[in-house]
């Protein structure tokens, strides 16, 4: 990842907004013409990002959206080796849902059905409505055969989009891939001898698609959300036992990135999307020096945040590696509101005084496509977060 002796450099967490043509096309089904107009969007959305002023761009994740399957499901079409199958009755779920702890301590909300909506937009498609109990799943993903990779020609596809855009341009490209644990966690093992066999089978297939975005010279993002959610998953674990897990958790992440450049790698970790009170998140302070055990070249973490914003502190005591960025989270997509450059640049200076700001870049919480109330707030979010980079790199160098 580039350095900047003179500037913060700037980057986001993954997903835009879309065109309103390429959502229609998605929304009829029409897998050719989505196809055809994949290339032509990606570049669109290359474009508006370097007009917000981001040193570090991707492809709006515009490919998840195309296949209709959100966030983590588009990689279900490139690794195999799960079945969904009926969850047997008197069955006990691998493990609860990502806000089993919230729901504990706001039960009325959850009966209520409004964690369901977007941090600014409405009640999700496809899910209970407001006064409704959250639908029960009935079914559940299986590994019942060797996990395999055959992502081959979609990456190839993914990588080909995003370089031609940036073909002249003056911008680093990022693509964004799901992570081993939330690929694999979540899913029972029925194949492999052993829990740990199985994640590292998971790892190593995502490994090939982590391999072309390295060897085409992009910047791969790992989504591992799962770092930092774990804890909602598993109410009865104490702090400890989270610890434990996550020990385990970094030696399969650097599995799937073993004899991959460092340098072209940057975990991104978040508390989830959900709009929900977030009381119960796990601290920062319980998982920074496992995550900076990750082999990465740098750190992306939600920050900007009211549940979060405070823990630049955390970065005190624990010292972030020597060489590695940090890309706080200093634009959220919790909220509608446009944070103020202003606000920016303070967030920046903190942690540029805890980390050095030779080791700093600037980053939204997560994608933020999908998440604010609508395109033109997210694209006034991206420039705030560009000015604010700017007033920061200024009163840096007065100091």
């Amino acid at each position: 990842m580039r350095r900047d002796n003179h500037r913060i450099l700037t980057t986001h967490g993954g997903n835009l907004p879309r065109p309103k043509d390429l959502d229609d096309l998605i929304a009829q089904g029409a897998r050719a013409a989505v196809d055809e107009r994949l290339p032509g969007a990606v570049g669109e959305v290359v474009d508006l990002q370097i007009a917000c002023g981001l040193d570090t761009v991707n492809d709006g994740e515009y490919v998840k959206a195309a296949n209709m399957s959100g966030y983590a499901g588009y990689i279900h079409a490139r690794v195999t080796g799960w079945e969904t199958l009926p969850i047997e009755p008197g069955t006990p779920p691998k493990r609860e849902y990502v806000a089993a702890r919230d729901k504990a301590e706001f039960p009325g909300m959850y009966v209520s059905g409004l964690w369901l909506a977007g941090s600014g937009g409405p009640i999700r498609p496809g899910f209970s409505t407001p006064g409704a109990a959250p639908k029960m799943p009935t079914t559940e993903r299986v590994c019942t055969s060797p996990i395999t990779y055959t992502g081959q020609d979609a990456i190839a596809a993914d990588i080909d989009a995003l370089k031609t855009a940036l073909t002249g341009r003056e911008a680093d490209g990022f693509i964004a891939a799901l992570g081993p644990l939330s690929l694999g966690a979540g899913a029972r093992n029925a194949y492999y001898p052993s829990e740990e066999d199985y994640m590292f089978a998971v790892a190593e297939a995502l490994r090939e698609e982590y391999r072309a975005i390295t060897d085409a010279g992009l910047i791969l993002q790992i989504d591992e959300p799962e770092f930092a959610t774990t804890w909602q998953f598993h109410p009865s674990w104490t702090v400890e036992d989270l610890r434990r897990y996550l020990e385990s958790a970094v030696e399969v992440i650097n599995h799937s990135i073993a004899g991959l450049p460092a340098e072209q790698i940057r975990l991104h970790t978040c508390w989830g999307s959900g709009h929900r009170p977030h009381t119960q998140d796990i601290g920062l302070r319980h998982i920074a020096d496992l995550l900076i055990k990750v082999n990465a070249g740098a750190y992306a973490i939600e920050s900007g945040n009211v549940r979060h914003a405070h823990e630049w502190r955390v970065w005190e005591d624990v010292k972030l590696p020597e060489g590695k960025i940090l890309i706080p989270g200093v634009v959220s997509h919790a909220t509608d509101l446009v944070e103020h450059p202003e606000l920016v640049a303070e967030r920046l200076v903190n942690f540029a005084g805890v980390v050095g700001r030779e080791n700093l870049h600037a980053g939204t919480d997560c994608g933020i496509g999908s998440r604010v109330g609508h395109e033109e707030i997210v694209w006034a979010k991206l420039r705030a977060l560009a000015e604010g980079a700017v007033i920061a790199a200024e009163r840096l160098r007065d100091k």
